[in-house]
């Protein structure tokens, strides 16, 4: 008797819901609405790659390498690693109106981001302005936690490694050889969550009082509070060169946002003419097999330039017409008498 009532009491209630038993409708994948369906897919994934595809072909890019592994390259003598303080130009031409806005980035290849113990290499609360871990870094920016006694702030193989080249591009005009420089905006080129959240600098006034007994990683050439000697409020961990390297790149083959070109007479976009590009050449890549190059862009409603997602439509939706032709075809010579 104890048993019976035990089990009633765990018994679910007699509902539909509870029992299983509510309405549903359950579709009949016969021929006549999945071949139909697969050409409608099919159609519809290769117009929206072709939209894909040609929006895409629509961007400007202007892409340069400035290695210098060639023996002609402008830029030969500052590879010698060796070569201090060295500075080398890149001459191009535009022919056209280059539509603004336009972006300007760097880029590195054979370059891995992605290796597993140089992207745990940095300090997370040395990052948010935590002035405990100033002077005693985590372990996890081994190798470089130390250097001569002093803890290294910020620590670690990714902060170690920000790419310090830099750029200044000059417009040739009138026939006198006159240079008129490009002015470059370098606000907001780094994510808005890195920038007001996940990056902070501490509440020490003046900044520099807060790296008293640090030092700076070992192939910097500044300071961190010393990156920006224009703008004070980009400088230290906030500062937007260093945000955008911290953000890893998933390839071992990418490019990084540099600047915008936005403002004056260039706001519009890149006029017609000859540039010169003056590159602080900085950064060694030869060492580990790698190549740098800059690139200018614009963007349409999609983004930057980037054929893959187009083509990626273009052949999932041929696959999905060719799949129907099939389908119809199987199904013409081996429907059986009840689908007739």
């Amino acid at each position: 008797m104890v048993k019976d009532e035990k089990e009633s009491a765990n018994r679910p209630d007699n509902t539909a819901f509870t029992q299983q038993r509510l309405p549903a409708w359950q579709p009949m994948l016969s021929a006549g609405i999945i071949i139909p369906g697969f050409v409608l897919i099919g159609l519809a994934f290769i117009g929206i790659g072709v939209v894909l595809f040609i929006s895409s072909r629509s961007i400007q890019v202007l892409e340069m390498d400035y290695t210098g592994v060639e023996q002609k390259s402008a830029c030969f003598k500052c590879s010698d690693p060796t070569v201090k303080d060295c500075i080398c130009s890149l001459e191009f031409s535009i022919d056209s109106l280059f539509k603004g806005p336009v972006f300007m980035y760097y880029g590195l290849s054979n370059y891995f981001q992605n290796y597993r113990r140089y992207g745990v290499s940095k300090d997370y609360n040395q990052l948010y302005g935590d002035l405990t871990y100033f002077k005693t870094p985590s372990d996890t920016c081994a190798p470089y936690v130390y250097d001569k006694n002093k803890p290294i702030v910020p620590c670690g193989s990714i902060a170690n490694s920000m790419f310090n080249d830099t750029f200044r591009l000059y417009q040739s005009v009138g026939t006198n050889g006159t240079k008129k420089q490009v002015p470059f905006d370098g606000k907001g080129i780094a994510w808005w969550t890195d920038y007001n959240i996940k990056y902070r600098n501490p509440s020490v006034v003046p900044l520099m009082d807060a790296f008293n007994g640090t030092t700076k990683p070992i192939f910097w050439s500044k300071t961190a509070y010393e990156l920006d000697p224009t703008d004070p409020n980009n400088n230290g961990f906030i500062n937007e060169d260093f945000l955008v390297w911290m953000r890893r790149a998933a390839l071992p083959d990418f490019r990084k946002l540099y600047r915008r070109i936005t403002a004056g007479d260039y706001a519009e976009g890149l006029p017609a003419g000859n540039y010169s590009l003056e590159i602080s050449y900085n950064y060694p890549v030869l060492s580990f097999g790698g190549r740098k190059k800059v690139v200018f862009s614009n963007v349409s409603w999609m983004g930057g330039r980037n054929e893959f997602l187009g083509i990626a439509y273009l052949v999932i939706g041929a696959l999905c017409v060719f799949m129907s032709i099939v389908m119809l075809i199987v199904y013409a010579k081996f429907k059986f008498p009840d689908d007739e």
